[in-house]
């Protein structure tokens, strides 16, 4: 049975989802392909009908009427070659990895779409719901931003949530910006030893992940909980628990290190570091990452904060 690639557009009502979906239809993405637009949340936006030539658009009201027998008989019917989701945004998306899409549908892309006025209400409100679709996207773009939104979000490091995706920022006169500028750089790096404050290490957590060269040869000073990896046994990954929106969140996130005196200490406890990093492949990093080589280690209070926040 053959391959049916599936992009998921998903988002809250007045995201843009419907937008997007008419920008790539009219743009010629159904031209070649026969398409089944699944439509699950109908805001005021319609698509156009000028672009459904070669789509079949079918509505699903109820979340418990999407269910993987009906995907089936649609695909039974219609033959499609590639499939469209417009998820609602109230809808929980494991439901759909897990029960809903056959097997030979097969996730592609996850698109997201966020209205960035209403981001901190959804946010706040239904953080769950949000960061599921923040977390699991491909593309995630948040439109109609004014300057000062888009320093707020900027502000928020939402690439400590999700490294992969490409992010942009839409601002309200159409055009775009990338998330992130490529330029930035949150600490002083002329610093004999760089000294990571508490409340920071999120923040230079994504910065080294995405710029380990930038701290190559550099000496580091931090407090740190142990973990020592499950997975790679014998790897240890001291870092922070961190949590970017609401406590459904919260996520250790450790870098490799090695050296002596590790070992001497349990998972969760508390430590003082001084480490020089380095730049190296390894497998839990798919690739080079950073790597703390530790030059002094010793037994600590906690942070004031444990958990680090944004």
């Amino acid at each position: 049975m053959a391959d049916i690639p599936v992009y998921l557009v998903a988002g809250f009502l007045d995201g843009g989802k419907t937008n997007f979906i008419n920008g790539i239809l009219e743009d010629g993405f159904a031209r070649k392909d026969r398409t089944l637009l699944i439509c699950c949340e109908e805001g005021e936006e319609e698509y156009n009908p000028r672009a459904l030539d070669n789509v079949t658009v079918v509505t699903v009201e109820d979340e418990e009427d999407l269910k993987c027998s009906q995907l089936k008989a649609w695909e039974k019917q219609y033959k499609p070659k590639q499939v469209l989701i417009e998820y609602n945004g109230m809808w929980q998306m494991e439901r759909l990895y897990r029960e809903v899409l056959p097997a030979n549908w097969v996730l592609y892309q996850i698109m997201t779409f966020v209205q960035a006025s209403t981001f901190e209400l959804y946010a706040k409100n239904m953080g769950q719901l949000m960061m599921e679709k923040i977390i699991n996207a491909d593309l995630l773009v948040f439109n109609r931003c004014t300057p000062e939104l888009r320093d707020a979000l900027r502000g928020r490091n939402l690439r400590m949530v999700n490294r992969r995706a490409d992010i942009y920022l839409e601002m309200e006169d159409g055009t775009s910006e990338d998330y992130l500028t490529g330029d930035e750089c949150p600490f002083d790096l002329d610093q004999e030893i760089i000294d990571i404050p508490d409340d920071d290490y999120g923040v230079w957590y994504v910065d080294v992940m995405d710029h380990p060269d930038r701290y190559a040869g550099k000496l580091v000073h931090m407090k740190l909980v142990m973990c020592h990896s499950k997975k790679y046994p014998g790897i240890h990954c001291p870092g922070r628990f961190a949590m970017v929106c609401c406590e459904n969140d919260i996520t250790f996130y450790g870098l490799i290190a090695r050296g002596e005196g590790l070992d001497q200490y349990e998972n969760r406890d508390w430590i003082e570091v001084t480490a020089r990093m380095a730049v190296e492949d390894h497998p839990a990093y798919k690739g080079k990452g950073p790597v703390m080589e530790i030059l002094s280690i010793a037994p600590c209070e906690k942070a004031a904060q444990e958990v680090v926040t944004f």
